[in-house]
This record gives C-alpha cells, structure tokens and sequence, in this order.
C-alpha cells in the first residue's frame, strides 16, 4: 500500500510560481510511475503532468513549457509550476499506480488570481 501527502499550494498572483510536493510512504516511490492531476470547479479531474521510474516526463499541453515534475529525493516528487494562469487554479492530486492498485494524495488547492 502507497500513502500520498500534498503540500505547497496556496494562493498566488497571475505570472507568480508555486512548487508542490508530493511525499510518499515506503521506499518504492522511486520506481513507479507518479502523475499530478487537477481537478477544477465543475470540470473533470484531467493529468497535467508525470513521470516514469525511468525519469521520462510527460506534460499537458496546457502546462508545456510552464510546469516541470521531478523527483526530488526518493519518496517525494515535486512539480514546480511558473507563469501561473487563473486557468491554472483548481485541487491539484498526486496519483501512482503500485501492485494493481491506484492512489491517490488528498489533493491541495492551487488558486491563481487575476
């Protein structure tokens, strides 16, 4: 079993940078995959970014260019998120997929004003 913990989100100015952090229990996390997702007010809960055990990233297209996940350490994964857009404001959650199982964090709330 996989627990996830968010942090970092808040509330931040159009054009400013937030960076989350996804933590991770057990020593694991480091070889399976992990995304971020959003969810927005009345939309779907949609992947704006991921990374594989190998390193290999991926992003919406929303967010090229302006997002960037990583991992940090080998139970946490972050994602680093500049040029933030009121568009951008929804509960971020980090997912990963172990053992069959998916998991997600409780999410944190990213509010970008204009």
């Amino acid at each position: 079993q996989v627990q996830l913990s968010e942090s970092g989100g808040g509330l931040v100015q159009a054009g400013g940078s937030l960076t989350l952090s996804c933590l991770a229990s057990g020593s694991i996390f480091s070889r399976i995959p992990v995304g971020w997702h959003r969810q927005a007010p009345g939309k779907e809960r949609e992947l704006v970014a991921s990374i594989t055990n190998a390193g290999i990233t991926n992003y919406a297209d929303s967010v090229k260019g302006r997002f960037r996940i990583s991992r940090d350490s080998t139970n946490t994964v972050s994602l680093q998120m500049n040029s933030l857009k009121p568009e951008d404001t929804a509960v971020y959650y980090c997912h990963t997929y172990y053992a069959g199982s998916g998991y997600w964090g409780q999410g944190t709330q990213v509010t970008v004003s204009s």
